[in-house]
């Protein structure tokens, strides 16, 4: 068989043997009602355990409207004049309203970046701002001790409403709901205390229920309310295909079971070689956006099994402190026992990419050169069908290969035995 993997802007073909092809995970076949704008407005109208947006809302009260920055696929320019219509159904003046791009730990926007996201129209008509980490308000502390520090805008609003997107995220079991709060507008520091989890093994993509990353996440809640969300789902055309409104908590789990509906896919068994794609331009425009495929890929790989990663990262690696940690390190296993004692944004994920190390071998596709992909501890290949054929040779005769062309969204589970 013939398969294809999204490459930049390119495909990268490869030939696999039908009797060791285990199987190609792509999305599940869900019923889809409205789509985009329409299934928007029908949240909206339809909020999940609470009561409609323009019944919280209020002449006098001061609104923060947090969404995601520039990095995330959130569709801003179909959700945010939806929410604004709210607002004006409540009769919330333009002045009281602060529309805030919640960076974590993101750099700042450029002003036709911020006009990019909201358009024109917004961006003249409403205060637009980053968040900024160095000014917080330290609320409380959580259970887990991590401190509740939020960007002072936000704190001191009447009125909270986080939108965004929700998708698998490798520790925090799925992006969205509270995820705008922390670490979207969060301090460093709290950040950093909240995300040194990661390494317990709770902390996994598709886990909510003890996940101690995504308990601390919500905790925040406790010390700055958040009164109500705006959280979509994407097909993989980056079509809203659902949209989920209202309470925090429950409003989140319901998209997120309407994700877990649609990538969330069983498959047989693990198998000894999987070939993952980030997903082409622009999610593999670097190693650190591309590093969400390779973790899903993980769960579907055999221990000592070999993972072919399909990545072009034209622009390298992308992050200052990821590239310090990945060629800084002598042995891979060195940047988890780094990661345990001194958490470091950056290098938490490479420090994700030395978890998968420990369970397989990375044969890595890309456009970077074969000495510095070496440096990182991964294995260059020119293509998808020399790192397959190398792969089979190293694994032997019986070898089975999953393809994951859409390696970022989908979520291969093992299948119970039955």
């Amino acid at each position: 068989m013939d398969l294809s993997f999204a490459f930049d802007r390119e495909k990268l073909s490869v030939s696999v043997d039908d009797d060791r092809l285990l199987g190609v995970v792509e999305q599940n076949s869900v019923p889809i009602g409205l789509i985009g704008e329409a299934e928007v407005r029908r949240s909206l109208r339809e909020p999940i355990g609470s009561p409609r947006l323009s019944e919280l809302a209020g002449p006098g009260r001061r609104v923060a409207i947090v969404t995601s920055d520039i990095t995330r696929p959130v569709p801003n320019r179909i959700i945010l004049p939806l929410v604004l219509e709210e607002m004006s159904q409540a009769k919330v003046p333009d002045e009281n309203i602060t529309i805030v791009f919640a960076l974590g730990s993101h750099r700042h926007h450029t002003e036709e970046e911020m006009r990019a996201m909201v358009g024109d129209e917004i961006f003249g008509r409403v205060h637009c701002v980053d968040s900024d980490m160095g000014q917080c308000v330290r609320l409380g502390t959580t259970t887990r001790g991590t401190p509740v520090d939020v960007f002072r805008p936000v704190a001191e609003a009447d009125l909270r409403i986080c939108v965004g997107n929700i998708e698998y995220h490798y520790f925090a079991g799925y992006s969205g709901g509270a995820k705008a709060i922390l670490p979207g507008v969060s301090s460093r520091e709290a950040i950093q205390a909240n995300h040194s989890r990661m390494v317990q093994p709770e902390a996994s993509a598709g886990r909510l229920e003890g996940n101690p990353v995504r308990e601390d996440i919500d905790e925040v809640a406790r010390f700055v309310p958040i009164d109500f969300i705006v959280n979509v789902v994407l097909d993989e055309h980056k079509r809203i295909v659902k949209s989920v409104a209202g309470d925090f908590i429950k409003a989140h789990r319901a998209g997120c079971a309407f994700l877990d509906g649609l990538y969330r896919v069983g498959i047989p068994r693990a198998a000894e070689i999987v070939i993952v794609s980030a997903g082409g331009y622009p999610k593999d425009l670097n190693m650190y956006q591309a590093q969400k495929a390779l973790d899903n890929a993980g769960h579907a790989v055999q221990k000592g099994g070999i993972i072919i990663w399909v990545a072009a990262c034209r622009e390298g690696l992308g992050n200052s402190t990821f590239e310090a940690w990945m060629t800084g390190h002598k042995r891979s296993e060195d940047m988890i026992e780094h990661i345990r004692k001194e958490f470091c944004l950056g290098g938490h994920k490479a420090a994700a990419i030395a978890m998968i190390l420990q369970r397989a071998r990375i044969f890595l596709v890309s456009k970077l050169e074969p000495e510095f992909v070496r440096s990182l501890h991964l294995e260059p290949f020119g293509s998808v069908q020399e790192a397959l054929d190398r792969a089979v040779r190293a694994s032997g005769s019986g070898a089975k290969v999953l393809a994951m062309p859409y390696g970022a969204s989908t979520l291969p589970i093992v299948r119970a035995e039955k």
